[in-house]
C-alpha cells in the first residue's frame, strides 16, 4: 500500500540511515549484545551521517526538517536489534524536551552537541520503587542557596551508562503531588552521580539500560528545564509523541520480521514442498499481512496527526497499546514459521521475538494504556 507522508527528500534520508543500520549497526549487534550495551562511538558516526536530531533547528546545527525523519530512523532500525530507540531516546525525547521548555542558554549548551553525538541524551523518570506512576517518585531536590541537592535511584534508564546529559525528573515540592515535580537537565560530570551496571535484560541486549544513583549532588537552579514545579504537566505534552515512536517501532519491527519470514517459508522444505505453499502457511501469512497493514494505516495516520500537533493522548495511548500487541501477536506467528530454527538465537526473528516482549511494559505498561483510553470513553 503506497504510503503518502513523505517526500523524495525523506526518501533520501531513508536510504541513508538504511545504509547507516545495515553498516554501522548490524555488523556489531552480536558483540553489543554479549556486553549488554553499545559502545558510544556509534553516536558520534550517527551524527557524522546527518542522523541524531534531525528537528533541530539550523541555529543549533540541526537540519530544521520534520519528524518524519525521526520515523525513518525508528523505521530502518526496527530490524537491526530496534536500534533506533537508543537513537529516538537521544534525538526525538531528550531532545524534544530542550525544544520546548530549555531556556536559550541550557539550547546553545546542548544541543549542538547532541546532533554531533559529542552528547548523548538520556531521561531518568522510574525508579526502582515505582514505574508508571510518575507522581509517586521519590527522588527529592531541595534549594540550598542557588542550587538544589539532588538525591535519588532511577532505573531502566535508556543510555544511562553512556549518556553525557541526563533529564531527571524530581520533587521539588513533596507536600504538593503532581503539583510538586520539576525537571533537572544534569550534567553527568557532577559529583555524586553514580552509574550502575548495563542491566541484564531478557530482549534488546544491544541497548543500553541501566541505573543512576544521586547522592546530594549539587545541580544550579539554573539547571531546571522548564518552569518550577511544572515538570508533571511537561512530561505529559510530551507523552503522546513518545508512545507514538513505540507504535512505529513495533509496527516496522513487524514487517520487518514478516520480509524475513516469507523468504524464509519459501526456501524452507516439508514433505517434498515449499513450507510456503501449504495452506497453513498461506493463511497465516495473509492474516499477517492484512493485520500489519491496518496497523501500518494507523501508525501513518496518527503521525500525520502528529505532524499538525493534533495527537491526543487517547489516539497515542490506543496506537502504543495495539501496535505492541500486534508485535506479540505476528512475532510469535513468525517464530512458529521458522520451525526449530526460530529458536535459534542466530535468526534475526528470535531475537526479534525475544525483543518484542518489552513493548508491552515500556512507555507506560499496556494495561496503563487500557486505563487512560478508558478515561475518555
Amino acid at each position: 500500500m503506497p504510503r503518502t507522508l513523505f517526500s523524495p527528500e525523506h526518501d533520501q534520508f531513508r536510504d541513508t540511515a538504511r545504509r547507516f543500520m545495515e553498516n554501522e549497526v548490524a555488523p556489531r549487534l552480536a558483540e553489543w549484545e554479549v556486553h549488554g550495551t553499545f559502545d558510544s562511538a556509534i553516536f558520534a558516526r550517527a551524527g557524522l551521517a546527518g542522523l541524531l536530531c534531525p528537528t533541530v533547528p539550523e541555529a543549533y546545527g540541526g537540519a530544521g526538517a520534520d519528524i518524519l525523519c525521526s520515523m525513518i530512523v525508528l523505521e530502518e532500525g526496527a530490524g537491526h536489534g530496534n536500534f533506533g530507540l537508543a537513537f529516538s531516546m537521544h534525538s526525538d525525547i531528550v531532545t524534544s524536551y530542550l525544544l520546548r521548555f530549555a531556556s536559550e542558554a541550557q539550547k546553545r549548551t546542548w544541543l549542538p552537541r547532541m546532533v554531533r553525538g559529542e552528547a548523548i541524551g538520556a531521561l531518568a523518570m522510574t525508579e526502582p520503587s515505582g514505574g508508571s506512576d510518575v507522581k509517586a517518585i521519590r527522588t527529592v531536590a531541595v534549594r540550598d542557596g542557588d542550587d538544589y541537592l539532588l538525591s535519588g535511584s532511577k532505573t531502566f534508564i535508556t543510555n544511562a551508562t553512556v549518556c553525557d546529559l541526563v533529564i531527571v525528573v524530581a520533587k521539588t515540592d513533596a507536600a504538593a503531588g503532581a503539583r510538586g515535580i520539576s525537571l533537572f537537565l544534569v550534567d553527568m560530570t557532577l559529583p555524586g552521580i553514580t552509574r550502575g551496571q548495563p542491566l541484564r535484560k531478557v530482549g534488546l541486549k544491544a541497548q543500553d539500560t541501566g541505573e543512576l544513583f544521586f547522592d546530594q549532588v549539587r545541580v544550579p537552579a539554573s539547571a531546571i528545564l522548564g518552569e518550577l514545579d511544572q515538570g508533571f504537566g511537561h512530561l505529559m505534552e510530551e507523552l503522546p509523541w513518545e508512545r507514538l515512536q513505540l507504535a512505529v517501532s513495533a509496527v516496522a519491527a513487524c514487517e520487518a520480521a514478516y520480509a524475513q519470514t516469507v523468504a524464509y517459508v519459501r526456501e524452507r522444505r516439508a514433505f517434498g514442498q515449499a513450507v510456503g505453499d501449504f495452506q497453513n502457511t498461506r493463511f497465516v501469512l495473509a492474516d499477517l499481512k492484512t493485520e500489519i497493514t491496518i496497523g501500518r494505516v494507523f501508525v501513518d495516520h496518527c503521525m500525520a496527526a502528529c505532524l499538525q500537533r493534533e495527537l491526543d493522548t487517547q489516539t497515542a495511548s490506543m496506537a502504543k497499546l495495539w501496535c505492541s500487541e500486534l508485535q506479540a501477536r505476528v512475532m510469535d506467528a513468525c517464530v512458529q514459521l521458522h520451525g526449530g530454527n526460530g529458536f535459534m538465537a542466530e535468526y534475526a526473528v528470535a531475537r526479534a521475538w525475544v525483543d518484542a516482549r518489552a513493548q508491552r511494559i515500556y512507555g507506560g505498561t499496556n494495561e496503563i494504556m487500557r486505563e487512560l483510553i478508558s478515561r475518555r470513553l
